[in-house]
């Protein structure tokens, strides 16, 4: 094993040790609850990610470990799965493999999502091997490798549906670039398989009104009367964040430079869509920093392919800048020792303070003699349910009747809500103010939250009893 393969497999071992240390985010124990209640879909994704965390807890049991492995091993595969389609892409530069997965690993995207489990995990390792599998295509013609790009397609979009961007690109290559494959049965064939393996999930939302496609599709729309550019601009800061400055550049110019390369219309089909479409949606809604993440496998063996040697010199910093940079968020994420407030901190509010807060809402709970722990915020209760595994723990939230989980307890209990929320009334009637608590890390607080006391009533939203 050479210096890279080495280098792969210390960066795969520090991130299962960093998935051991770092605190549950609510939305990972959200997904937990999913891999609790294994369905063909749910109101916010497709369930490729309840899988996998089912998959490492029959391994590791239920713990952060057990959640969190499946994405250090699966950003491994589609390191390697990267090296391979650059070898295969660019035969003339054989160092282009090594690099793409060098940079590729190197963003703020992927370091998040190998140590923190969410649906953006797998749909990035089986968006990175629908990759290998064109790039094999590519260099070889054999039309049977259309098969296995439907099938790691399926599996893309069993993952997120954002994943119909690998679909229409494929398409605008094929079109434009690679028209004799429209003559082909196997094309076509892939395309079929493609869709049988998502089948499942237009099956449960047929079941259930559609409601995930609906939940999904109606995130294009307008947030703002006159956005101006302020989402365009946020998108493009979040990007040169997220990707890290050095590699987003090279990104960048790897795409602007395809045409000096066959494989370039490959590589431009794959970014230019999707790239076109989130800049169209910023211009009247936030598009979330993580979406555009699955550009960037594509960009990465663009940027190490198609640039000239005079960008070469690039190359180094701009993946010490980004381990460098993964490595002071993980210190922060996991100690937070820079003193930062909520506002400049997305650690601290997603990760910060999480099991003392647990400890004192079930200490008010058990000075009330209380039955149980209510939450209306989907991640505060899972997070609840994670933190104080002996303590039932109740979801309030119309999400919930999508879930074949138990109902709640008929006894009284103890409600947490965010002042986020605001001062309305909370969602569950006949709520008796019952005092409030902070959540903090390092004396710097993440949170404010308010205590009631309910009790099980009639014209109730749907609620469930977490696992």
């Amino acid at each position: 094993m050479n210096f890279w393969g080495w280098a792969l497999l210390a960066l795969t071992v520090a991130r299962l040790a960093a998935t051991a240390v770092l605190p549950l985010a609510p939305d990972e124990a959200y997904y937990r609850i999913w891999s609790r209640a294994l369905a063909w879909g749910y109101l916010d994704h497709p369930p490729m990610v309840a899988g996998w965390i089912r998959a490492g807890t029959a391994i590791f049991g239920d713990t952060a470990l057990g959640l969190r492995v499946m994405g250090p091993l699966g950003l491994a595969l589609a390191s390697l799965a990267l090296w391979d389609a650059g070898r295969r892409l660019f035969p003339e530069r054989p160092e282009a493999g090594v690099w793409a997965a060098a940079l590729f690993n190197a963003t703020l995207y992927v370091n998040a999502g190998a140590v923190l489990v969410t649906p953006d995990t797998p749909q990035m390792v089986w968006w990175c091997l629908s990759l290998w599998a064109l790039a094999r295509l590519q260099a070889s013609q054999d039309g049977r490798w259309w098969l296995a790009v439907g099938f790691f397609a399926g599996l893309t979009l069993l993952s997120k549906y954002t994943a119909v961007l690998l679909g229409a690109g494929i398409l605008l290559w094929v079109l434009l670039a690679a028209r004799h494959w429209l003559r082909d049965w196997r094309f076509w064939a892939g395309g079929a398989l493609a869709v049988l393996v998502f089948a499942p999930v237009i099956g449960w939302n047929a079941a259930h009104g559609w409601v995930s496609f609906a939940k999904q599709g109606g995130r294009a729309g307008t947030e703002a009367a006159h956005p101006g550019l302020r989402f365009v601009w946020e998108l493009l800061g979040g990007q040169i964040g997220l990707a890290t400055p050095l590699v987003f550049l090279l990104c960048v110019a790897g795409i602007a430079a395809f045409r000096r390369r066959p494989a370039g219309a490959l590589l431009a089909a794959l970014v230019l869509p999707g790239a076109a479409l989130f800049l169209w949606q910023s211009l009247g809604s936030r598009v979330q920093g993580n979406w555009p993440a699955i550009l960037y496998p594509a960009a990465c063996l663009a940027a190490a392919g198609c640039l000239g040697p005079r960008w070469d010199r690039w190359r180094w910093p701009a993946v010490g800048l980004g381990l460098g940079l993964a490595m002071l968020g993980f210190v922060q994420a996991a100690w937070g020792p820079l003193p930062l407030p909520r506002r400049q901190d997305p650690s601290l509010a997603r990760l910060g303070g999480w099991p003392a807060f647990a400890a004192a809402v079930d200490a008010a709970r058990r000075e009330e003699n209380l039955g149980f722990i209510a939450a209306e915020e989907y991640g505060l209760a899972a997070e609840l349910a994670w933190q104080l595994p002996g303590v039932a723990v109740v979801a309030l939230s119309d999400r919930w009747k999508y879930f074949a989980l138990p109902p709640p307890p008929g006894v009284t209990g103890l409600l947490v809500r965010s002042e986020r929320r605001g001062e309305g009334p909370p969602l569950w009637p006949g709520a008796e103010p019952a005092g409030s608590l902070r959540r903090a890390r390092n004396g710097i607080e993440a949170e404010a939250y308010r205590l009631y006391r309910v009790s099980p009533r009639d014209g109730m939203p749907a609620a469930a009893l977490l696992p």
